[in-house]
């Protein structure tokens, strides 16, 4: 494919342009002669894998970095940050996907923190003007909360407005929103799309750098993409489809990105019958059988994932029952759960599934140490053995087993998790937004590990808030709200309107209800 240009240093209405930036840390060149330019009051979204480069260029545009060769220009003039503080001075301001804060403090004060309004003589902070400019910060951002709050009782998609807030509050002209939709329910993106939209109708340039396709569609005028620190291309978003994006990120052709599989459905492995967690769900029934891929989905706050830490025995279930392969069960802790066969690979892999600091073949193993010792001293031997056998069978992409997994991409961190599940023998898989942060290569690749596992005969539980994968992966779909199931649904009946309708409903009668008169009406059925 042949690489689109960027434009040309003298692009009218550049606010922003980097030229020719190189970085080199010991052994890896992370930036490779790299142009980019943002215009005034334009969204410019950046894509590409993880370790394409997009983390390095956001710290040399933050002053967090110096680059070794190129220059940064800004309205026109060559400037040279010696620490973020000079490149706040001239308007630029990051916010990350995992934002960092200081919890129990409030609203304002995380929002003025480092330039607090002080009164003239005294210096003593003014806390009724801190207070008040705050509160107009977040009403002209349509917040619907106070400014005296404490940060860390606020959502997720709260604290990335208060991260907005902030940077308004530093006169910000340049904003950087690194996967800022990554944790966010599709309200939430859509409560996102239109502040960021908002923003440059009053004339701030946002660099939007974004995994989801959907993001860069709905939002910026161009889209520029990075691959092995280098620039790939350029590109009006209505000028590109999205397989030559996908193309360009990866270098190759992805032909099916949820391939399917014809697997043959064995027998139940799991059954839940009437689960209740008093204050997290209540009456939750389904069942799983071997090769079976089941999703369950709703939005945020459904209660999904605290099913699934139930059935891992991260906490106990009040009522109701659980039986695997026929047996009823009661699941003391999560090593209980791995005896009996049930794995979990956690949502947040980095705090929960991972020992970042370790190598991968410790991570790998962590679970079955016991399989790898004798008379309590470790075969080192057996143990490296393994763990190569499965970051091999997994593609993980590193120099040997020994590397530390926090020198990885998301993509491969993720496959570590998988690996570290693999290496016990189990029945059961619970994955927890098992693509969440990835690129779309190391999507195409989990995905292809998801149906190898079910062809190997594992029952599959899927926790998913992405549509096109629970419809492109699953065999049935549950669908929660609130703490309920108010839906169950073959994939191959299934549509996406079904399941939001479902996902959104009062309850679990009216959503029942709702899903039987539209399936009898196009002649398809849901699943038990």
């Amino acid at each position: 494919m042949s690489e689109a240009i960027a434009n040309s240093d003298d692009t009218p209405g550049s606010i922003l342009e980097l030229r020719r930036i190189t970085k080199i840390f010991p052994g890896v060149k992370a930036l490779d002669d790299v142009h980019f330019d943002l215009r005034q009051g334009e969204i410019h979204g950046l894509m590409g894998e993880n370790g394409a480069g997009k983390s390095t260029f956001i710290k040399i545009i933050t002053g967090v970095h110096a680059p070794d060769t190129g220059e940064i220009v800004i309205d026109g003039r060559k400037v040279e940050f010696k620490s973020p503080i000079e490149a706040q001075r001239l308007g630029v301001a990051a916010i990350y996907q995992h934002v960092t804060c200081y919890p129990d403090l409030s609203v304002a004060e995380n929002i003025f923190m480092g330039h607090e309004k002080v009164t003239g003589l005294t210096r003593r902070v003014d806390w009724k003007a801190m207070h008040g400019e705050a509160q107009k910060l977040l009403d002209r951002l349509d917040a619907n909360f106070s400014s005296r709050e404490r940060m860390g009782a606020l959502s997720v998609a709260r604290q990335q407005i208060v991260e907005i807030a902030k940077a308004l509050s530093t006169n910000a002209r340049i904003v950087i929103m690194d996967e800022p939709t990554a944790a966010l329910t599709q309200h939430e993106s859509n409560e996102l799309y239109r502040i960021t939209e908002q923003l440059c109708d009053a004339g701030v340039s946002v660099i939007f750098i974004s995994h989801r396709l959907e993001d860069i569609r709905r939002l910026a005028q161009r889209v520029t993409v990075f691959r092995d620190g280098r620039h790939i291309g350029c590109w009006p978003v209505q000028e590109i489809t999205q397989d030559k994006l996908v193309v360009a990120m990866v270098g190759r052709e992805i032909s099916t990105m949820f391939p399917k599989r014809r697997i043959d459905i064995g027998e139940e492995v799991l059954r839940v019958a009437n689960l209740t967690r008093i204050g997290y769900f209540r009456d939750v029934s389904f069942t799983l059988r071997q090769g079976e891929i089941l999703a369950l989905t709703g939005l945020v706050g459904a209660g999904r994932t605290e099913v699934c830490e139930t059935l891992y025995g991260i906490a106990r279930w009040d009522s109701g029952s659980v039986l695997v392969e026929g047996r009823e069960v009661t699941i003391e802790d999560p090593l209980h759960a791995l005896r009996l066969g049930i794995g979990c690979l956690p949502e947040d892999r980095q705090r929960q599934g991972l020992v970042l600091p370790w190598e991968i073949g410790k991570n790998i193993t962590l679970p079955s140490l016991r399989a790898f010792s004798r008379l309590y001293w470790m075969d080192e031997d057996r143990e490296n053995q393994a763990a190569g056998e499965l970051a091999r069978k997994l593609n993980v992409k590193a120099s040997s087993i020994f590397t530390r997994v926090l020198a990885l991409s998301g993509g491969n961190q993720q496959k570590v998790v998988v690996a570290k599940i693999l290496s016990r023998h189990l029945k059961i898989i619970i994955l927890d937004e098992p693509t969440k942060g990835v690129d779309v290569g190391a999507k195409a690749a989990i995905y292809d590990i998801i149906g190898d596992l079910a062809e190997q005969g594992y029952g599959i539980i899927l926790i998913s808030s992405e549509m096109p994968e629970v419809l492109g992966l699953s065999d049935r779909i549950v669908v929660m709200k609130e703490g309920r199931v108010t839906a169950q649904l073959e994939t191959a009946n299934a549509t996406q309107e079904q399941i939001l309708k479902a996902s959104m409903v009062v309850d679990a009668t009216e959503a029942a209800a709702e899903v039987a008169a539209e399936t009898t009406a196009d002649g398809s059925g849901s699943g038990e």
